[in-house]
């Protein structure tokens, strides 16, 4: 300001040249706008010079035949979304309409991009070509989302649609404020019948949950039953106990005079068998003498005796023994005055005991018959003669009888003879 004041006075300009001066190059900035004053050099924060100054919600003079002044709307934009035929995850065809309102962003460094980018265009350019980049994002994220994802979750469909596009926008000195999701469409009316199916879940779920509702209350219906006949036994249960007690009462009263008269019949049942007990010792000690003077006495007496006989017969054994002895000795003096011949004449006298004693030991042996064959014969007769009688004993058949009574045998020669002798032999 000073500096303009200076030249101003160098010039030698009155006060209406200044008015006209201050009128002409003196620029207000409102709110939403800001001042791009290009051709001074300013550096930036980072480091970097630029080639004009911003001013924003405030004013400043524009240095004459040094700088050119540009205003930019940062008011926002509204534009209309419409995507046709842009596939989504699957191969579906959509047409999403929507609104978005963006503007020019007025904060650094995003307010640099849309100054290099954008100044000097008007405002419908910008629009469109905010459109045309939102539109493109749009088809980026529906690719990415199946129809049931980008129809059931419109707000997480706008917030992805947001995080794609802040970075294009960005680039372009734009800022997106909001975007609304309108409809989501398609030609093939795969959302009709998503929504058809949506609609008969949301009937199976309704009826699901009437079901439920009603199994529900016929179960409190029937915990309400249950708890009413709970209270019921309960009563019952209280009634039982009071006349249980009363009971109890009742017997305790009667027990006394019971007992009374249990102790009085076991008292008389005692006497009684103590009674029987007596006369049962008494029987058993008469059983007792009588069984001494019956069965014990007798008995002490016959073992005595047999005690007697059994020494006499021991003593009558060994009597014999010695006897045997004293014989034994005296045979063995005998045996050895004798010499040599003593037991030739030893067995010479027990010949005839021994005689007797094979004679008794052989069994009487009954004779049937008896065979008397002729020496000259030999020993084909014995052979006819065993096997006459063999078959005699087996078969029950006497081929000796039948060929004394066959006349053709009789007149046959030396073998016929030979049967004949055999059987008169028989007879």
């Amino acid at each position: 300001m000073g500096a303009l004041v200076l030249l101003l006075t160098t010039l030698g300009l009155g006060g209406g040249s200044a008015w006209l001066v201050i009128r002409n190059l003196y620029y207000i900035c409102q709110p939403s706008e800001v001042l791009i004053f290009a051709g001074t050099p300013t550096r930036l924060l980072k480091g970097k010079t630029v080639g004009y100054r911003l001013v924003k919600g405030g004013s400043s003079l524009q240095m004459p035949l040094l700088e050119k002044t540009f205003r930019m709307d940062l008011t926002n934009m509204i534009i209309d979304l419409k995507v046709v035929g842009a596939y989504s995850k699957g191969g579906i065809p959509l047409t999403v309409t929507g609104v978005a309102n963006i503007k020019i962003s007025g904060t650094e460094p995003t307010l640099h991009n849309a100054i290099e980018r954008l100044l000097g265009k008007s405002r419908k350019q910008i629009e469109k070509l905010a459109k045309e980049t939102l539109e493109g994002n749009l088809r980026g994220v529906l690719a990415s989302l199946t129809p049931e994802e980008a129809n059931s979750d419109q707000i997480a469909f706008a917030r992805s649609l947001l995080e794609e596009a802040e970075e294009d926008l960005q680039k372009l000195g734009l800022m997106l404020d909001s975007l609304q999701i309108q409809s989501i469409s398609d030609d093939v009316n795969y959302l009709d019948s998503l929504g058809r199916k949506q609609q008969a879940d949301l009937i199976r779920d309704a009826r699901i949950a009437e079901a439920r509702a009603q199994a529900e209350s016929i179960i409190q219906a029937s915990a309400n039953e249950r708890e009413t006949a709970l209270r019921e036994l309960a009563r019952d249960e209280e009634i039982a106990k009071v006349e249980a007690t009363k009971g109890v009462r009742d017997a305790l009263t009667k027990r006394t005079a019971l007992v009374t008269e249990v102790e009085s019949i076991a008292s008389a049942q005692i006497a009684e068998v103590e009674a029987e007990i007596k006369v049962e010792k008494e029987r058993i000690s008469e059983t007792e003498q009588r069984l001494q003077a019956d069965i014990i006495a007798p008995a002490e007496a016959h073992r005595q005796r047999s005690i007697a006989e059994a020494k006499g017969e021991a003593a009558k054994i060994i009597e014999d023994g010695k006897a045997k002895v004293l014989g034994l000795e005296r045979l063995g003096e005998v045996w050895r005055s004798a010499g040599k011949d003593a037991r030739e004449v030893f067995l010479y006298q027990k010949i005839e005991v021994l005689t007797q004693m094979m004679a008794m030991s052989i069994p009487t042996i009954p004779i049937t018959g008896v065979t008397v064959i002729d020496a000259e014969q030999g020993t084909q007769a014995t052979k006819i003669a065993a096997f006459l009688e063999q078959l005699n004993h087996s078969t029950g058949i006497d081929l000796k009888q039948m060929l004394m009574q066959n006349p053709l045998l009789n007149s046959n020669s030396q073998g016929t003879k030979t049967l004949e002798s055999v059987a008169k032999a028989n007879d």
